[in-house]
């Protein structure tokens, strides 16, 4: 099946010549990296229109054979990441939410509008006074049993579901937050509640999604998320709210950067 034409974006370097008598090991090394390769541009919405190249240029481009560059498509279709029509060519289908990894922590960068503010949307699944359970209770520093607010929901970018958090929330802020209507994202929630902060820690992780979290995100049982343990902390250094987050992996990229500082 020959698709529609569309150049390779820059940065591309052309590979070998395509081995058409590989060993199982070098077809899955290339499969893999060729996979990682255009994963990677798809979800950063790197082709104009999104209009993936033929399979003979990604041969071309890749050194790949026409095999290889089949069963990487096909792992990208599987995956709903992009979508193959005869006649029409390969598109990408999603393109993920890209924002910089302080945004997590509900620091907006400098002169940026933040992608998390007010472009994400909650689902409210639980908004209730609990008991604090107790291995809650001991990551904030107060006997079990504690009541708190347990705050959880889904996160949308548009219809879909990118996220899901639980969130307990100790006194005195779980009272500005109890009622406050949740419209965008969290920190704006905390923002428009009269809730401040000065710290935010984050221990980052990954998991498969169990059956109950899978059909909330709308995605298979097994599929690999992003965990986050999040801990906020007062002016005074008390910790208030401690949240468990799943994120969808094949639909949000953190972005981190730092730089060597010479003397």
């Amino acid at each position: 099946m020959e698709l529609a034409s569309h150049p390779v974006p820059s940065g591309c370097m052309a590979g070998r010549s395509s081995r058409p008598h590989q060993s199982g090991r070098e077809r899955e090394g290339d499969l893999r990296r060729l996979r990682d390769l255009l994963r990677s541009a798809v979800l950063r919405g790197a082709f104009p229109d999104g209009l993936l190249p033929t399979e003979a240029e990604l041969m071309a481009s890749y050194g790949a054979t026409r095999a290889t560059v089949r069963e990487t498509l096909a792992v990208l279709r599987r995956e709903g990441l992009i979508d193959r029509r005869q006649g029409v060519g390969t598109h990408a289908v999603v393109k993920a939410v890209v924002t910089q990894l302080v945004e997590a922590h509900g620091v907006e960068p400098p002169g940026q509008e933040s992608l998390l503010n007010r472009r994400l949307r909650p689902h409210v699944l639980d908004r209730s006074t609990i008991p604090l359970p107790e291995l809650a209770a001991a990551r904030l520093g107060v006997p079990a049993g504690t009541p708190c607010l347990r705050l959880e929901y889904v996160s949308l970018f548009g219809d879909e579901p990118h996220g899901m958090a639980t969130n307990y929330v100790l006194a005195p802020e779980a009272d500005r937050l109890r009622d406050k209507p949740f419209v965008h994202d969290w920190y704006t929630l905390l923002h428009e509640a009269g809730v401040g902060y000065e710290e935010s820690e984050f221990i980052y992780g990954c998991a498969p999604a169990d059956a109950a979290t899978a059909a909330r995100l709308g995605i298979a049982e097994g599929s690999p998320l992003i965990t986050m343990e999040q801990l906020i902390r007062d002016g005074d250094g008390r910790p208030f709210n401690l949240a468990f987050i799943h994120v969808r992996g094949d639909r949000f990229l953190f972005v981190s950067n730092a730089a060597r500082r010479h003397p």
